[in-house]
């Protein structure tokens, strides 16, 4: 499912086609491309069964094209304001017992 760069960044929904028609997925801040989310009830029915199996939709965060001067500037603000601050601002940054102390929940 394609989503726009400031609905990635800042949360927002989208309509989501499903069999019965469409479903609105609350998209959360900070979401990245390539994440999953499962929609209950919504995929196909087993051939033998009444239940019907989830849904599962994949987030793909479009990079806009054909930007103005204008667009381009106010991206390149937000590029300069990002690294000023000092803080990581990618989850793939994070070291390897940041994965170690999750997993164990410390």
């Amino acid at each position: 499912m394609p989503i726009s760069f400031a609905i990635a960044a800042l949360g927002g929904s989208v309509e989501v086609p499903t069999l019965d028609g469409t479903v609105v997925l609350k998209i959360p801040a900070e979401t990245q491309s390539g994440r999953v989310f499962r929609l209950r009830d919504k995929g196909v029915k087993p051939v033998r069964g009444n239940a019907r199996g989830d849904l599962f939709c994949r987030v793909v965060v479009e990079t806009p094209v054909h930007l103005s001067a204008e667009q381009r500037e106010l991206v390149r603000k937000l590029e300069e304001s990002l690294k000023e601050n000092g803080t990581r601002h990618s989850p793939r940054e994070k070291g390897f017992f940041d994965g170690v102390r999750r997993f164990f929940g410390v």
